[in-house]
């Protein structure tokens, strides 16, 4: 009997390999299913469950030249989802952002409680304690704000243990657009993985390094107003080499260099002008 909804199940080394395997396979599987998004002349999207298992999060290549956006805007969205850089745009009473992964993470906040939950440190302190705890994790979900708001956040947890000197994480997407954000999600929650490591190896006093990366989405989909797109896309997997199609980190160093002194030049006018974002 066939799977009402597939399963794309995808392992590979390095991060870009794995992104570009599961959206192939997504492609190639994926079940038709209308969207809340699509226009009246759409096609339906192509939509499955995901498990994506990157084994070395940064190996190189890391970043796949598929980008729904330029390089510059990926280190900016990176800032956002582990400094939180723009969490001052939310403001949902002028029409602003409803919030952040970073401030979900950072300052949950939950009615009835005098202070926000800082849920990384809780992460940090329990793996600190028990490194191979089960109980490491962080959500995002508000059920009391996010059934009530028109784009509720995709990311609902992330789960961290260390196994040996590695530390390993799962990331879990209620709805995941694969071909235009799954990418930049990968590669700025591995960046936070990344950071998690480094500040338990100061607590713990060891080295941990970065392991295993699970992405686990429940709704992978590419977008029927996208098809053409892809169809473009999957020309240049035949045409081009995975290096051709890849980057290598110390290839794009200077650009993400430039963004940040752009990100800082930015966020000083907003600071000076009282401005918030869009």
């Amino acid at each position: 009997m066939m799977l009402t909804l597939p399963v794309v199940h995808i392992v590979a080394d390095t991060l870009p390999e794995a992104w570009e395997k599961a959206v192939v396979e997504t492609w190639r599987v994926g079940v038709s299913v209308r969207t809340q998004y699509d226009k009246p002349d759409d096609p339906p999207s192509k939509d499955a469950i995901a498990v994506i298992v990157v084994r070395e999060p940064f190996k190189e290549p890391r970043i796949h030249r598929a980008l729904p956006c330029g390089l510059a805007e990926l280190e900016i969205y990176c800032q956002e989802v582990i400094h939180g850089i723009h969490d001052h745009w939310i403001d949902p009473s002028s029409g602003k952002w409803e919030y952040t992964y970073h401030e979900r993470l950072r300052a949950y906040s939950v009615p009835g409680m005098s202070e926000p939950i800082d849920q990384l440190s809780y992460i940090i302190d329990s793996l600190a304690k028990t490194p191979h705890t089960r109980r490491a994790q962080a959500i995002t979900w508000k059920v009391w704000v996010d059934t009530g708001i028109e784009h509720p956040p995709c990311l609902q947890r992330i789960w961290v243990r260390v196994i040996g000197d590695e530390l390993v994480m799962n990331v879990h997407m209620r709805s995941n657009d694969a071909f235009k954000a799954a990418f930049m999600n990968m590669y700025a929650f591995t960046e936070l993985q990344k950071v998690i490591a480094e500040r338990l190896s100061e607590r713990l006093e060891q080295q941990i390094r970065v392991g295993q990366y699970t992405h686990i989405a429940d709704s992978f989909h590419i977008y029927g107003a996208y098809f053409d797109e892809f169809q473009r896309f999957l020309e240049t997997l035949q045409r081009r080499t995975f290096e051709q199609r890849t980057y290598r980190t110390e290839e794009v160093l200077p650009i993400f260099e430039e963004a940040r002194e752009a990100i800082k030049r930015s966020l000083e006018e907003e600071r000076i002008s009282g401005r918030k974002g869009i």
